[in-house]
């Protein structure tokens, strides 16, 4: 019996939830804190979801997501900048047409549901990683850092890592390590990780 084709966008919903919650509760003088992920502060991490939710938009509706920065800077309301964002995103992908269309982002061409999949799990990444980087490990959905880590393991593995990538060696940790912390460790974050002040980083 043929199994339903899994709907990604609930998945994907959860996954932006607990970002805003997380961009809720950054203070300003929390911006530029250091994060695990080498690239970013705090800020620069904000600017990075922000810009891959308007990535989704142009994917969604055929224009060229290369054009939008990695980091979008200069924006003083992060919690509204996000929301607006999000909105955006959910007006668009609730076209059940784009699951199976395929959309361009810029590191590869797939299936609109393999898009977001793959997006659910970066957020996920960065969530743990504000979360660090601001106090806020406490809470976190569980189940998406399980599901991250099981497309991780997959998508990057461990030998076909370059060192030239956004994924660093795999940092050892405990087995009995909660499931973030073996995510993040996985994608070769420094756990535990300190949070705190630090000079703040430019993407390439």
């Amino acid at each position: 019996m043929t199994q339903p084709v899994r709907d990604p966008r609930p998945l994907f919903a959860r996954s932006l939830d607990q970002t805003g919650r997380l961009i809720a509760a950054v203070r300003p003088g929390q911006l530029d804190h250091r994060t695990p992920c080498a690239d970013y502060d705090v800020r620069a991490l904000l600017g990075h979801v922000v810009s891959v939710l308007h990535k989704l938009v142009r994917a969604g509706v055929g224009t060229d997501a290369r054009e939008v920065p990695d980091v979008l800077d200069g924006i003083d309301d992060w919690n509204g900048a996000f929301a607006e964002a999000r909105a955006e995103v959910e007006r668009i992908w609730a076209n059940d047409e784009l699951l199976d269309r395929s959309v361009t982002l810029p590191w590869a061409t797939l299936p609109g549901r393999v898009a977001l999949d793959a997006y659910t799990h970066e957020f996920t990444a960065h969530c743990w990683d504000l979360a660090a980087a601001i106090d806020q490990l406490a809470g976190l959905d569980a189940d998406l850092a399980v599901q991250a880590l099981d497309a991780f393991q997959k998508f990057a593995p461990p030998e076909e890592r370059d060192g030239r990538g956004p994924f660093g060696p795999v940092v050892p940790t405990s087995d009995t390590a909660d499931a973030y912390t073996r995510l993040a460790a996985y994608l070769g974050r420094r756990v535990p990780f300190a949070a705190g002040p630090g000079t703040r980083a430019h993407p390439q």
